[in-house]
């Protein structure tokens, strides 16, 4: 068990949690370790059976109903009242629908992705752009600027998005101290974005490796993961998007910009689960991962532009590099085969899991010391320690909940909040004992290394942080 100061968060509210897959199973007993709560005051609102025996054992209501667009209101209206909170873990359910109705009940909020309703990522009527998680965030921030305030809210509060905004803010600082630049911890968003600026840093991956494993083999027919398949599935199948820096002078020639809002991100003309890109861990080395879409490549972008006269001076190029466990990436090359129709079998990697880490942090480049990659190592086996229900994957997640709950609790009035928003160090200080080896490594890797040996041509030598440079083609 993870070594905690024990001491509970008070909480006199009840809780609904609308899901219950992988994150919801390995979410509950953190809930009930850290907050003080009965259990009579959770309640499970989910599509399948799956987890029933689990909720009823911590003494859980457990009701099956799948929430829709016809349903939601009179399901969840029972349950929540003012002071009350709704844990959002579910796909396919819309979750601005669910902001506006906990705002109109007085209950707080949290989920680990804005998520449409059913069908919408795989919605040909509508643009990639219209379908895009870049559409996704511009919608929430429109629901902030029609709300003044009102009960806290937090979106995109899992591992990636969420928890690696806090680990980018980490990383910054440690930079600046190992480059001897002069900071105070910044206090507002401009602060932090001069800092990012001051530092030089061109490129954040969020930079994973899952070398997590089975002796059970994929079979054919089958997705495997190691954390929600119809998650993985669903965001992977969503155009590849990252936030697109100042500094870069080749837009890629499948690229195309937003019509409206930021501007801090652009998307690609192909799915995230088609688009590789190069990248770096510790533990691993280089490597190949996907750039699939996520959340904090759009708002940690945007996070850290810095504007003059209206026009963005700096902003860093930002985007996810996964590369998952073995029998997950087979499943994606099965996947791409059958033109993106996912296999009737789907399998989740939990208890069978014999070995591996699940490596995940920040790799922040350009800066006077090249790289540095700041976050998690963490086994399996340390998984197993810390909480029940969890792999190394599913950990870095619900810890990450865990710790979005308790932030809102202590500050239940500060509306839709996005991670970039929240105290990264009281966010820390609540995960890091669930996280593993937190390490901070430089590195002079840069994707140009060894690219001489593939005979390739057309790359830019003079500046090695280019999005072309990194990309897999």
């Amino acid at each position: 068990m993870a070594e905690t100061d024990n001491k509970l968060t008070r909480f006199a509210g009840r809780i609904v949690m609308v899901g219950f897959g992988s994150i919801g199973q390995g979410v509950l007993p953190l809930l009930l370790r850290h907050l003080d709560i009965e259990p009579g005051r959770i309640s499970i609102v989910t599509a399948e059976e799956a987890g029933r025996a689990e909720a009823e054992a911590y003494g859980v209501k457990f009701t099956v109903m799948p929430l829709r667009k016809g349903n939601y209101l009179s399901v969840l209206d029972p349950l929540l009242g003012e002071g009350d909170f709704l844990v959002n873990l579910s796909v396919d359910v819309s979750s601005l629908a669910l902001v506006e109705f906990c705002r109109s009940k007085g209950a707080l909020y949290l989920d680990t992705c804005i998520e449409p309703w059913s069908g919408q990522y795989t919605d040909t009527s509508q643009s990639p752009s219209q379908r895009s998680n870049y559409a996704l965030r511009e919608r929430a921030l429109a629901l902030r600027a029609k709300y003044d305030g009102g009960p806290t809210a937090v979106l995109t509060h899992g591992a990636n998005p969420g928890l690696v905004s806090h680990f980018v803010k980490r990383a910054l600082l440690d930079i600046a101290r190992d480059t001897g630049v002069e900071t105070a911890t910044p206090k507002t968003r401009e602060e932090w974005a001069r800092l990012s600026s001051r530092l030089g840093i061109k490129s954040i991956h969020i930079a994973e490796r899952d070398t997590q494993v089975s002796p059970i083999p994929k079979a054919i027919g089958e997705f495997v993961n190691t954390w929600s398949v119809d998650g993985f599935v669903g965001e992977g199948c969503q155009p590849a998007e990252l936030g697109w820096g100042a500094h870069e002078r080749h837009f890629p020639p499948d690229g195309h910009t937003h019509a409206s809002g930021t501007g801090c991100a652009i998307y690609l003309a192909r799915p995230g689960a088609s688009t590789r890109v190069r990248s770096w861990t510790p533990n691993e080395g280089p490597f190949h991962g996907w750039l699939i879409t996520h959340g904090e490549s759009i708002s940690l972008a945007d996070y850290l532009t810095v504007k003059e006269g209206g026009e963005a001076k700096y902003r860093p190029t930002v985007h996810y590099a996964y590369h998952p466990c073995h029998v997950a990436v087979l499943s994606l090359h099965e996947l791409a085969g059958k033109n993106w129709k996912i296999q009737k079998s789907k399998r989740l990697m939990m208890d069978e899991i014999s070995e591996g880490m699940d490596e995940l942090g920040v790799l922040l480049m350009g800066h006077a010391k090249g790289a540095y990659w700041y976050g998690s190592q963490l086994t399996i086996e340390e998984a197993r320690a810390c909480a029940p229900h969890n792999n190394a994957t599913s950990l870095q997640v619900t810890v990450a909940v865990l710790a979005g709950v308790v932030w809102a609790i202590e500050n239940p009035a500060h509306g839709i909040t996005e991670p970039e928003e929240m105290d990264f160090e009281r966010i820390l200080e609540i995960a890091r004992p669930y996280l593993g080896n937190m390490i901070g490594a430089y590195s002079d890797w840069t994707p140009l290394l060894d690219r001489g040996l593939l005979f390739e041509e057309d790359l830019d030598e003079e500046d090695p942080w280019q999005f072309k440079n990194f990309r897999v083609v």
